[in-house]
Formats: structure tokens, C-alpha cells, sequence
């Protein structure tokens, strides 16, 4: 357990240099993820069967992971980001790659953010082009959770979102602090886990809508679970009663929505399988 133990000091987060350019494992892992996610949609579209077009889920997925990345920096800017003021009067700076000069990338990504920015693109192109926002949706529940594992994958190369403080004989040594591989964790709980019962539970699915609600829900548990392994955010910290971190109130709050969401969905299709029912009662008795 040694060299895992130690596995930062044998591990270079920079994957190779590009000229002056470094290319992170972090980076490599999020593009890998992003285009995972492409392949699996595909996957699933001819294997269920889904009405729509191959070339239709590549221009969907391009504006939707555009969006993910635009979201997700804002989100980490506006919830988690000390200088949240800063950003807000210099809003140019927010995807700089450069600091003091030097190229850096662009760092800081916010899950919850990149939520919002996916969803509100899903329902402006689904307008614009009168397609069912949440057949899109629920094709994005299928796969985006094993795409996921890989993001968390690579976080842990990237030496972020550390674990707290443990004893654990699989534990890993950051700057000379023993910590859970937390990250591992969260590729777990909140893409493996979720991937598992989202695949299952499709084979059940009566309405367009259930998957992404049951990906919800499910992603939000395993996300609140896996943070009691997380150290919160330096910036933040514990924001009630010294164990219940931001993430877990964003969880907690998703939750609920899904939970209203699902029995929204449920209970309008319902009404409308009795309102067609009746209909076609009234016009088999027209007939005869």
C-alpha cells in the first residue's frame, strides 16, 4: 500500500508540454469525458431505438457541452470562488487561461452550475427546433454518468477536490497529510452508481422525463453521501453545523425537485392517457 499511499509523489499532473503549453491528465480526462459522453448517446439511440437522428444528437451534445463548460465556470465563479466581485466587474477574466503571464488553464468547475447551463440550452434548441426537450434529457440521464467517471477520475490525477483527514490503510498522502481518495469515492457514487440505476430503471420508463428526474435524484443522494468524505471548499467550509457543506444543500434541494418532478410527469401523463382514452371511447361510439 506504500506506493499507492504515496501515489502523488510518483505522479506528475502534467501530461506532456505543447510548447510552453502544459497539458494536464485533468484536462486530457474532461475531453475524454465530454466525447465519452457523445459515443454513449449514439450507443443508445441505436440499441433503444430512440426517434432521432445521429447527426441531430452530435449538434445537440456540441451546444449542450459548450454549455456545460460555460455553466460550470460560472457556477464555480458565483458559488464556491472567493472573488466572486471580482469576476462579476471583470466578467472577461472568468475564462482567462493566463495568470501573472503564465498559462494556466482554466480552473475551477461547479457540478451544479454546469446543471443550469445544460438545461437552459436543452430547452432553448428544443424550442428552436420544436423537438421534446425531454426526450433529450432523458438520453443525456443514459449517458452522462459513466462519461462522469472519468471527470472524477480526473480530478484525482489533477490533485483537487481532496479527501478529509483519515487513517485508512488505502488512504493518500497530500502534502504530507493522509486524506480518502474522495474523488474515487465520487466516480462511485455519483457516476457509477448512478449509471447502474439509471440503466435499469429504463427498461421501466413509461413517460419522456423519468430518466432525467431518477438521474436527479439518484446523482444528488450519492453526491450528498460522498461528501462526508470530501473536504468542503477552503473558501466555504461547513456552512451549518459544522458537517453540511454546499454541495450537500444543493443535493438536498435537487432531490426535492425531482421527487415534485417525477410525480408532475407521472400524474400529466396520466391525465392525458385518460383524456385520449375517453376521446377514442367517444369516437368508437360515433361509429357505431
Amino acid at each position: 500500500m506504500n506506493f499507492w499511499q504515496n501515489i502523488y509523489t510518483h505522479f506528475d499532473p502534467v501530461a506532456f508540454y505543447l510548447g510552453p503549453f502544459a497539458v494536464h491528465w485533468y484536462g486530457i480526462m474532461y475531453v475524454s469525458a465530454l466525447l465519452g459522453a457523445i459515443f454513449i448517446a449514439k450507443w443508445f439511440v441505436k440499441r433503444d431505438r430512440i426517434p432521432m437522428s445521429l447527426s441531430v444528437v452530435d449538434s445537440y451534445f456540441l451546444w449542450a457541452e459548450l454549455a456545460v463548460i460555460v455553466g460550470a465556470r460560472v457556477g464555480f465563479v458565483l458559488i464556491y470562488d472567493p472573488n466572486t466581485s471580482y469576476y462579476l466587474t471583470h466578467p472577461w477574466e472568468i475564462f482567462n487561461p493566463f495568470q501573472n503571464g503564465e498559462f494556466v488553464g482554466i480552473r475551477g468547475m461547479s457540478y451544479h452550475g454546469s446543471v443550469f447551463g445544460f438545461l437552459i440550452i436543452t430547452f432553448i434548441y428544443c424550442k428552436k427546433y420544436r423537438y421534446s426537450a425531454w426526450q433529450f434529457l432523458d438520453l443525456v440521464a443514459l449517458s452522462v454518468p459513466l462519461a462522469y467517471v472519468l471527470g472524477r477520475i480526473g480530478n484525482f490525477l489533477n490533485q483537487e477536490l481532496v479527501g478529509r483527514v483519515t487513517d485508512v490503510p488505502w488512504g493518500i498522502y497530500v502534502d504530507g497529510v493522509l486524506r480518502h481518495p474522495s474523488q474515487l469515492y465520487e466516480a462511485f457514487f455519483e457516476g457509477l452508481m448512478v449509471f447502474i440505476v439509471v440503466f435499469i430503471y429504463r427498461r421501466y420508463k413509461k413517460y419522456d422525463g423519468e430518466l432525467i428526474v431518477v438521474y436527479g435524484i439518484t446523482y444528488s443522494i450519492g453526491r450528498f453521501i460522498a461528501e462526508f468524505w470530501r473536504q468542503p471548499d477552503t473558501q466555504v467550509g461547513f456552512i451549518y453545523g459544522g458537517w453540511l457543506t454546499t454541495g450537500q444543500l444543493l443535493s438536498f434541494i435537487i432531490v426535492l425537485v425531482g421527487i415534485v418532478l417525477y410525480v408532475y410527469i407521472v400524474k400529466s401523463n396520466k391525465k392525458n392517457d385518460t383524456k385520449h382514452k375517453n376521446n377514442n371511447l367517444r369516437k368508437l361510439k360515433k361509429n357505431i
